[in-house]
Parts: C-alpha cells; sequence; structure tokens
C-alpha cells in the first residue's frame, strides 16, 4: 500500500448539541455546543498524529459554518477544499448514556449543505493534489442520492489516482430515507475500497452480510468474526483487509473493547479493555480507523497497528466530544501496556 503520509477525508461534520453531563434533554435549559461528524474526526486524529489531513465537505455560507472552519483548522486539518453551498448545517442532539440508561442521538440533518448539493461540486483533482490515503464511511452515502452520487465520484477519482481507500461500513438506520436500501448502495462503494472497517452491524445491515456472532450474549465468540471476515472479503475480493470492532457492553458506562483483522491469511486480535466510567463513547470507531490509517500508512507490521487502533479507541472513551486528542506517543503507551492511569509527573 501506498506510504505517503497525506490523507483525505470526506462527509458530513454537523453542530453537537449535548445535554450537560447525563442529564436528560433540556432537563436543564443548556447544551454544549460543538462540532463532530465521521470523517471529520477521523481527520481530526490523523492531524494530531502528525499527518496531513483534509476534511472535504460541503457548508452553508453562514458564521455557524465557519467557526466549524475554524475548529478544524484549530487541530491543523486542512480546510481548503471545503465548498460552500446552499442549506444548511446539520445538527445531532446527544444524551450522554450512564449505568442502564443508552445514549440517545436524534439527527436534524435533512436538507443540509452537502445532502442537497450537486455531485459535481468538488473538484476531486484539486482536492486529491498530494493525497495517498482517502476515508469515507456508510453515514454520507445514507444521506441523500445527490450524496452517495458525490461519494461515488469521490472514489472513482481516488482510484483514478491510485490513492488508497478505507470505507468504514458504518449503518446509521435513521438517515436511510430516500428510497433505497443501504446495501443496494453500500454493496456499491465498497467495491472502490482497499480496507474496510466495521463492527457486526455494519457488515450486516450496510452488506446484506447475515453473521451469527452473539453479540448480544456477553463474551463474543472469536471464531464466528473469523468466519463473518472470511465472508467479507469472499464477496469484495478488491478489500484487501477487513478490520472488525468487538465491543461487549455491560453498561453505558462500562464496556470491554477490542479488534480483530483478517488479510484473507492472517486473523489477528488485538488486546482487550476494560473501559470503566466512560466519559464519552461517541466517536471511538472514527477514532479505531484513524489508527489503522495510521498505522498501516506509517508502516506498522499488521498486529501493531491493529493493536494502535485498539488503543487509540479505547483512549477516545477519556475525551469529552467527538474528536480523540491523543498524540502518538500516548496511544503507543497504552498499546504498550501503560494502562494504570498513574499521575504524571
Amino acid at each position: 500500500m501506498n506510504a505517503k503520509r497525506k490523507a483525505a477525508t470526506f462527509g458530513e461534520i454537523m453542530l453537537r448539541l449535548k445535554s450537560p453531563d447525563s442529564e436528560r434533554f433540556l432537563q436543564s435549559p443548556r447544551f454544549e455546543a460543538t462540532f463532530g461528524g465521521g470523517e471529520s474526526n477521523v481527520a481530526v486524529s490523523l492531524s494530531n498524529y502528525g499527518m496531513e489531513a483534509s476534511f472535504i465537505t460541503v457548508l452553508p455560507d453562514n458564521p455557524i459554518a465557519d467557526a466549524c472552519e475554524r475548529e478544524l483548522r484549530k487541530y491543523g486539518v486542512d480546510t481548503s477544499h471545503i465548498v460552500r453551498g446552499e442549506g444548511r448545517m446539520g445538527i445531532y442532539f446527544l444524551e450522554q448514556g450512564a449505568n442502564q440508561k443508552p445514549s440517545k442521538v436524534i439527527y436534524d440533518r435533512s436538507y443540509s449543505a452537502v445532502s442537497t448539493a450537486s455531485s459535481d461540486s468538488v473538484d476531486w483533482e484539486k482536492a486529491f493534489e498530494g493525497v495517498s490515503w482517502f476515508h469515507i464511511t456508510g453515514i454520507t452515502p445514507a444521506l441523500s442520492q445527490s450524496a452517495a452520487d458525490m461519494s461515488v465520484k469521490a472514489l472513482e477519482a481516488a482510484k483514478k489516482f491510485g490513492i488508497t481507500v478505507s470505507c468504514d461500513f458504518n449503518y446509521r438506520s435513521k438517515l436511510w430515507n430516500y428510497g433505497k436500501s443501504a446495501p443496494e448502495v453500500m454493496r456499491d462503494i465498497v467495491k472502490y475500497a482497499d480496507v474496510g472497517i466495521a463492527n457486526e452491524e455494519d457488515c450486516q445491515k450496510s452488506l446484506g452480510i447475515s453473521a451469527d456472532t452473539g453479540v448480544e450474549e456477553g463474551e463474543l465468540d472469536l471464531q464466528k468474526y473469523e468466519d463473518l471476515s472470511g465472508r467479507v472479503l469472499s464477496e469484495f475480493p478488491n478489500l484487501d483487509l477487513i478490520a472488525i470492532t468487538l465491543r461487549e457492553s455491560v453498561s453505558a458506562d462500562y464496556n470491554r473493547w477490542a479488534a480483530c483483522l483478517s488479510d484473507g491469511e492472517s486473523f489477528l486480535v488485538s488486546k482487550k479493555y476494560h473501559i470503566n466510567n466512560i466519559v464519552d463513547r461517541v466517536g471511538a470507531g472514527d477514532s479505531f480507523a484513524a489508527g489503522l490509517i495510521y498505522g498501516i500508512s506509517s508502516g506498522k507490521e499488521l498486529q501493531k497497528a491493529l493493536e494502535f487502533a485498539t488503543a487509540a479507541s479505547c483512549l477516545k472513551h477519556s475525551v469529552p466530544g467527538d474528536f480523540n486528542l491523543y498524540t502518538v506517543d500516548e496511544v503507543e503507551d497504552v498499546a504498550g501496556g501503560t494502562t494504570s492511569g498513574r499521575v504524571r509527573r
């Protein structure tokens, strides 16, 4: 795979409005306002790891979008290929889970600028100058037919320029509302990818690949995940790798977290982390994707790339907001076994 170190991501970034602490929506008349979205989360992580990272989207021409661009630039993300267009900025509302109360997300993103933009809005030849890795997810093609068409044009351009493509199969049931099912669209999207990233539900709901993984039953059966990985690679021979995250949810505050990876010859499994007192799990999958992209593009062996990605996503559970704000050294420490959380002086 291409070892250069410039990445681009494409998708929708939203205004994130979260109720304070673990309050119910509007229990007090406040929301914490930040920004987030799968692909922008990946770009921020990669920038924090020292890679050049560009985020591509369509935003409205208003002060909220201006603030959003400033926030991305604060973390070193290149925003020069963000297009301004008609429409609005998408919003998502988050109610933080606690104990047996699950987290709750409400989307308000219909008619957002990126979902209504023409599929020709982005000049992909310019956007991909110097880029060696392109990341996309299953969220953007779920927004609208035009967003799906724009995703395909981006992928066609990426393959034309010899760019390595990763796709997180992210399934969002609340978004597929424009007349097509997820597998109808996503199976074509994934045919452009070199690296697939998913959890077990994404494989089933986005690709229509059935899997009896026993995810609701406590301990996970790794043999079933090996079989699932094999099925994905068999149905999509263009994929060099498939990585699947393994989350065991004991409660909203306590999860066990690991991941596996297959290249069709070897089936690798990461160490497992016991994550107590979760601060914010939103963006954990994106931090895994970014960790894997960084690990592979920086030349790590597959097992070490997997361990880096899993450690990065473990750490994400301990920081509020969508973005994972850790450095390579901090992730390497956790991947290497430094997990006590002792104060450093």
